[in-house]
């Protein structure tokens, strides 16, 4: 029997696990979709996309943020549309009874980071949500200078008038991606998501900030021109 088929899964397993340090317990479909995306997908047929700026040199790093910069700027601009006319000041005080909501009660901190936003900012959109009655604190019983936050039925009820508005600007966001892009898309999302939000937490100086984060990257892993040595 020949093993070069084993050998080769064994290899694609092993180079897996370097590159799931960070899913918890990582499974077939993880290990799958990995494949797919980082392995099959160099063998395909597809041809390289093109990019503003790629016939004078433009990187495709520099393309994917400037595409992620304009593509946050629409969603908050359809989620500024779905709170027209609403009692809801900004698409945050939206986001922050949404996570309340969906995952219970926490901290104030927890909720500014789970929304991934600085402390002053957060704490002012926690105010605003407590002034309208949307969210309750109470002392933690664990450490009485830390806050309890709870969504009221006053809150859920404002979630509820203009939910159906705010699945509408979801559906917009991701417009002609069909079954397929969009389970593509998370997965890749998901991949830098799992790279970025441990250093989001440690909430770092600015100016160490770049070199926290390419701490996090393997040799081969570093931009063209950082690579040690």
């Amino acid at each position: 029997m020949k093993y070069h088929l084993l050998t080769e899964i064994m290899l694609l397993l092993e180079d897996f696990e370097h590159s799931a340090d960070n899913l918890d317990n990582p499974g077939l479909q993880d290990f799958l979709t990995w494949a797919i995306l980082n392995k099959l997908g160099n063998v395909s047929a597809t041809p390289e996309p093109d990019w503003e700026g790629k016939e004078n040199g433009r990187s495709p790093e520099s393309a994917i943020t400037t595409l992620l910069v304009h593509l946050n700027r629409y969603a908050r601009t359809y989620s500024r549309a779905a709170i027209e006319g609403s009692k809801f000041s900004t698409q945050d005080d939206f986001s922050y009874l949404i996570n309340l909501k969906a995952f219970g009660e926490m901290t104030k901190m927890e909720l500014i980071k789970k929304n991934i936003q600085d402390k002053p900012t957060g704490v002012q959109i926690i105010n605003r949500l407590i002034k309208n009655g949307w969210v309750m604190q109470r002392a933690s019983s664990q450490d009485r200078r830390s806050k309890i936050l709870k969504i009221t039925a006053g809150g859920l009820e404002a979630l509820e008038l203009q939910m159906g508005r705010i699945r509408l600007a979801s559906r917009i966001v991701t417009a002609n991606l069909n079954h397929h892009d969009k389970m593509t898309l998370i997965s890749l999302l998901n991949k830098l998501e799992a790279f970025h939000h441990p250093i989001f937490i440690k909430q770092a100086n600015a100016k160490k900030l770049l070199d926290v984060a390419l701490e996090q990257l393997r040799p081969d892993e570093l931009p063209t021109g950082l690579q040690p040595g």
